[in-house]
């Protein structure tokens, strides 16, 4: 029998109150979890890729309008990050084969290119150098030649911030800060902190850190594997202009270094001028001296026979980039093989002999193992695969050609206009937006539309565009090195901005003023595409 009868009153609830208060909060806290900016964001990308699918009419095939609606998609996650930067760059390999664009297979071939395997095996080079402390070594010896008896301040920053872009060169930008900014912080312990530091001394410590932020992405530029960045500008070339010769490891270098040099000593000069005088040698050396630099050397020890072999693979595998491709005269290693070698080729065979020869640490251990490879940079690899989908779903659904007619008005604009704007746009929505490596994936299927509206090469505005989005030099948060410098507590943003706006100028100057003059002989820019 029922000891709780219901009550025949109308106005009693059915249920009790403080239950019904509960389910109207959890309903109002499961709607509040659901009506996220984030959320949002997440349905921004399909929502617009519908909109453009639904209203949206191109002067060509369907795959080219799917083409453009799937691009709105997945640039509306990058920029909004909404979506994991790694997973929105796999979304090519689903979206492609769905909309029409590309079979499963053809997308998929884009993800594990030549230019790919030269990254990954570089990444595994810069880990077993990581490992090995080599990048420590070799900048204590610098700075140890660099540091001058008695103590002279410029020429020990150029010592210091020389190495980190030299290093920068042959090693991913962050992963050079990462672990070439512990080594600065290191030689700047030895001044005195907070109220007690002098002027000269807490200018010092900003000038080897910025000099060492800035030199880290100017080193990047000089070489194919410094940076995504150039990786996604060759392998777009190759994807667009299979028929036209690649940008090899070599011909790269030939225009980013002497660019890269003009604008490294551009930011010694600033330095010196701004925060690190000759004079100030005097008041540093209480603090800095050749004996603290030999202490710390003499604690790493003599070189093992493991580190020896790091060293000697690497300078073995730049010697193999160099000389793969040297001149029409001088056709190097690579016409043994007939052109199929590539760069990524010998990338991954130095990479493959980590794994042969052994440390001589232990009994059977090699120099490196698969362990020691879980900080692979997947994210980049991933987004340089979504760059060359991207560029070769444009190009095969048409887009390109509606693009290239829509920017026909564009051909009266001259060139010398046009190379600046472009550096200044690419570096201006990577100081803002997002990241380098995000910003040329989306602006060089645009520039090589627009260097065909104006009638140029399209290096000649994709090379500007590429380089120029590494120009962020303003803010902590445009790039990763930015922050790890920024984190040190040496510096301020004024600071930046008082070294990062002049050193952005300079750099549009050197790439406007290049392009047309070196890089027409390097790339050939004179001969039609």
């Amino acid at each position: 029998m029922d000891n709780h009868p219901i009550s025949e009153d109308p106005k009693t609830p059915l249920l009790p109150l403080h239950d019904q208060i509960q389910r109207s909060q959890s309903f109002h806290s499961s709607l509040k979890s659901i009506l996220t900016l984030k959320n949002f964001f997440v349905l921004l990308g399909p929502l617009l890729c519908t909109i453009i699918c639904l209203c949206v009419k191109l002067d060509g095939p369907v795959a080219s309008r799917n083409m453009l609606a799937v691009l709105v998609w997945v640039f509306a996650w990058w920029l909004t990050e909404a979506v994991p930067m790694p997973i929105t760059s796999m979304s090519p390999l689903f979206l492609f084969p769905l909309f029409g664009i590309a079979s499963a297979d053809d997308v998929a071939h884009s993800y594990m290119d030549d230019v790919i395997a030269l990254l990954l095996g570089s990444f595994i080079l810069a880990l077993a150098v990581e490992h090995y402390n080599i990048h420590r070594r070799l900048a204590l010896n610098i700075t140890l030649v660099f540091c001058g008896d008695p103590l002279n301040p410029p020429l020990l920053l150029l010592g210091i911030c020389g190495t980190a872009a030299f290093i920068s060169m042959w090693m991913h930008n962050v992963a050079t800060a990462v672990m070439m900014m512990p080594v600065a912080t290191g030689i700047l312990r030895r001044f005195p902190t907070g109220p007690d530091q002098s002027v000269v001394a807490r200018n010092f410590c900003k000038a080897v850190i910025l000099g060492m932020l800035y030199s880290i992405t100017i080193g990047g530029m000089s070489t194919l594997t410094g940076t995504g960045v150039n990786l996604i500008l060759v392998g777009m070339w190759k994807s667009y202009f299979p028929q036209a010769a690649p940008i090899t490891f070599s011909t790269w270098f030939c225009f980013a270094f002497p660019s890269a040099l003009l604008m490294f000593l551009a930011l010694w000069a600033l330095l010196c001028c701004l925060y690190c005088s000759r004079s100030s040698g005097q008041a540093l050396s209480v603090y800095l001296d050749k004996a603290h630099l030999k202490k710390e050397l003499e604690l790493l020890g003599p070189m093992a026979f493991a580190e020896k072999m790091v060293l000697a693979l690497f300078s073995m595998l730049i010697v193999l980039w160099m000389t793969r491709s040297i001149t029409e005269d001088i056709p190097g290693w690579g016409v043994l093989f007939n052109g199929r070698a590539g760069d990524g080729t010998v990338s991954v065979m130095v990479a493959t002999f980590l794994f042969i020869f052994p440390s001589k640490k232990e009994k059977g251990e090699k120099l490196m193992d698969w362990e020691k490879c879980k900080k692979l940079p997947w994210n980049i690899i991933l987004l340089l695969g979504a760059g060359l989908a991207i560029a070769d779903g444009v190009r095969s659904s048409g887009l390109a050609n509606i693009l290239s007619e829509t920017l026909d008005f564009l051909e009266a604009v001259p060139y010398v206009a046009i190379a600046p704007a472009v550096c200044l746009i690419s570096s201006s929505i990577t100081e803002l937006i997002t990241s380098n490596n995000a910003t040329t994936t989306l602006i060089i299927p645009l520039l090589i539309q627009i260097a065909r509206s104006m009638h140029v090469h399209p290096l000649l505005l994709m090379i500007p565009g590429g380089i120029g989005a590494q120009f962020a030099f303003l803010l902590p948060t445009a790039t990763p090195s930015n922050t790890v410098g920024f984190a040190t507590g040496h510096i301020e943003i004024q600071d930046m901005i008082k070294i990062g706006l002049p050193l952005k100028i300079v750099g549009i100057a050197v790439l406007s003023l290049l392009m047309p003059t070196l890089g027409a002989y390097v790339f050939k820019t004179s001969e039609p595409v």
